[in-house]
């Protein structure tokens, strides 16, 4: 869980001038440091000595992402996001996930005892492209949140932490997997390229939508009947539009009906009331007001300039 957002206090713990582990722990601090080592993956235990307060101070780094599970009630720390700090409570089987590739500051309110698991970005690529999710390139931020699952994944971890030269790589791999398979599908985040490319409209259904739009460019087509031609909702396919061209269905097919007028202004002796009527404008005035807004002249003064 988290508390209230307050003010970070100037460096109120202070920086301490012992040996920091990779994760900014301080050494003498550390009742148990554990480590296993596997294939893709890295599992550690730190479990402080004390109840002291502490600060951990960690540079980005491109190493992956960091995830911690809590094995005890009671442990406090407040993350800072640069001046501004959040305080969590992290109860027994409480986690927190980060990516190790931004700025992290902790301050500890007492003493810790966590399973630290470090996943490098490729084997959270590979175990998405493997799950069929290649679009997952990264894991959601969380700090002090439930997690039964990676809970008990954690705690089957205790044995072969304390006797690290008696865990077979077989174990060690396959927990990694369990771990890495369990934390995308829960905390799975799509990179922004896949993102993006997910809040647009397929290529055929955009085509088939700009046809319909065009190809009634005089009449009253709705948004709604060129929704149900791609089998998407109005509002659903409204988004979509316009995250594929920047413009909003109407705006796309007002642009296309200008570009008509300007055509048939050059083109044509049509009276402007003909022109207003054939790309699909209430009346001339109507054609007017709109025209002289966007191409920054009245469509005869227009006309005339072009036609000169």
């Amino acid at each position: 869980m988290h508390i209230d957002t307050s003010p970070s206090p100037a460096n109120s713990n202070g920086a301490t001038s012992c040996p920091l582990d990779a994760f900014g722990c301080a050494g003498d601090k550390l009742a148990d440091d554990q480590e296993l080592v596997g294939s893709d993956v890295r599992f550690h235990r730190k479990r402080t000595a004390g109840e002291g307060a502490s600060q951990v101070v960690m540079p980005a780094a491109p190493r992956g992402f960091l995830v911690g599970v809590s094995l005890r009630e009671g442990h406090r720390r407040r993350i800072f996001d640069g001046r501004r700090g959040r305080t969590h409570e992290f109860a027994a089987g409480s986690v927190y996930v980060r990516s190790l590739g931004e700025d992290y500051k902790a301050d500890f309110d007492n003493g810790f005892d966590f399973i630290l698991i470090e996943l490098p970005r490729p084997f959270i690529e590979r175990t998405g492209t493997e799950l069929g999710q290649a679009s997952l390139h990264g894991l959601r931020a969380v700090a002090g949140e439930p997690d039964p699952v990676l809970a008990h994944l954690a705690r089957a971890l205790v044995p072969a932490l304390q006797q690290p030269s008696h865990a077979q790589r077989l174990f060690i791999d396959q927990l990694g997997l369990a771990v890495g398979t369990h934390l995308l599908g829960r905390y799975g985040e799509a990179g922004a390229a896949a993102a993006a490319a997910a809040r647009r409209l397929a290529p055929r259904c955009l085509a088939k939508a700009k046809e319909m739009l065009a190809a009634n460019i005089a009449g009253d087509l709705s948004v709604a009947d060129v929704a149900d031609a791609c089998g998407l909702s109005r509002s659903h396919f409204t988004r979509a539009f316009h995250a594929s061209t920047g413009q909003t269905p109407h705006q796309w097919l007002m642009a296309q009906r200008l570009e008509h007028a300007c055509a048939l202004l050059r083109d044509s002796r049509l009276p402007l009331a003909q022109v207003a009527v054939a790309c699909g404008f209430a009346d001339q005035s109507h054609f007017t007001r709109v025209f002289s807004r966007t191409v920054g002249a009245a469509p005869g003064n227009w006309r005339r300039q072009v036609c000169a």
